[in-house]
């Protein structure tokens, strides 16, 4: 890709995230959204295979009517009230259309359709950007919109991707898909709290971008697509690998490490709130999500390749590792210790 093209497309996503974060105003919500399609299009397609040309194609549909349905419910909420303002959404069916619109956007099920398959036609590097920085801004209005948002729709959502991230991860070989049910899965749990504790939402959401990115570049270094070529991997980074299946285990939510502190904190929060119910059932349904992290490990480090392996041997690839790969992996397993500071911080 041409270097003043991806500089543009660059600049592009980081001016689309800021406009919509930080406006107040839902015509400049909706553009700043049109501006990170735009510009993360080029990105998916960059490497002109029809796997890329299908999945940019997808994501540009698929966002294209989300923003759609968003531009919809401001209007109408606009024709009821008579302001724009995007903290003062009070209609009812307002509520409703941006909750399906900003449901689209983040990937939450059942419109989850779209995401795995645009991860699994691009790289790896713009799977990361998918998964993390373009649902920053969808989980910005969620947040600013959410005293006025139906809990019951937003907590059904929750359960349906938890259990459907988790479910739908169990069968899959590729490492790209099985990230992408995983995003899904974790915007179950951000979701549901974000009408108790939005503060709590956006620690959520900070950490898994930051475990969610260790596992990207980690995969990325060793150049892993799928399991079969992650078996031996080991043979190129072993600590690498070593780190990387401590992050898979933190992602997961096992304790002592980093991902086991949104997920005690969302428990305690719905217990508080009294929905007990809630938070046995989401609890149960991430044990299916900790079948394929568990999965991802047992791969990258205990099993071994069989001898007749028919693919280019690992060790003769050219290995370049970063500091920020070994800076986030230790970050994605050494933070749970931190966790009062982080509570009072926000």
């Amino acid at each position: 890709m041409n270097p003043h093209a991806k500089l543009i497309c660059t600049f592009s996503l980081i001016l689309g995230s800021t406009i919509t974060i930080s406006s107040n105003h839902w015509v400049m919500a909706w553009t700043g959204l049109e501006i990170n399609t735009l510009a993360i299009i080029p990105l998916i397609s960059k490497s002109h295979h029809p796997r890329a040309v299908e999945a940019s194609i997808k994501y540009f549909l698929v966002q294209a009517a989300a923003s759609a349905l968003l531009l919809f419910s401001s209007m109408s909420n606009a024709w009821t009230t008579g302001q724009w303002d995007i903290t003062q959404l009070t209609n009812p069916t307002s509520c409703l259309l941006l909750t399906m619109a900003v449901a689209i956007k983040l990937g939450l099920a059942p419109f989850h359709f779209w995401f795995p398959e645009v991860l699994q036609g691009t790289s790896l590097i713009t799977a990361l950007i998918l998964s993390t920085v373009m649902k920053f801004p969808p989980m910005t209005i969620l947040f600013m919109t959410s005293p006025s948002l139906n809990p019951t729709v937003l907590t059904a959502l929750a359960l349906i991707s938890a259990a459907l991230g988790g479910w739908m991860g169990l069968n899959q070989t590729q490492t790209r898909k099985i990230l992408a049910f995983s995003s899904i899965s974790h915007m179950g749990w951000m979701t549901v709290v974000i009408i108790y504790d939005p503060k709590l939402t956006i620690l959520t959401f900070y950490l898994y971008v930051l475990m969610t990115a260790a596992v990207f570049l980690s995969l990325n270094t060793t150049k892993t697509l799928k399991l079969s070529t992650m078996m031996t991997s080991w043979t190129k980074t072993p600590v690498l690998n070593a780190t990387l299946m401590l992050a898979l285990l933190s992602l997961a939510g096992l304790p002592p490490l980093t991902g086991f502190t949104p997920k005690w904190l969302i428990l305690q929060e719905l217990t508080k709130q009294e929905m007990t119910t809630t938070a046995v059932i989401i609890s149960m349904l991430s044990l299916l999500g900790l079948f394929f992290y568990l999965r991802l490990a047992y791969y990258a480090t205990i099993t071994l390749p069989p001898n007749s392996a028919n693919h280019m041997k690992q060790w003769h690839i050219n290995k370049h590792t970063t500091s920020l790969t070994a800076i986030l992996a230790s970050l994605s397993t050494t933070l749970l210790p931190l966790s009062p500071m982080m509570l009072t911080s926000i």
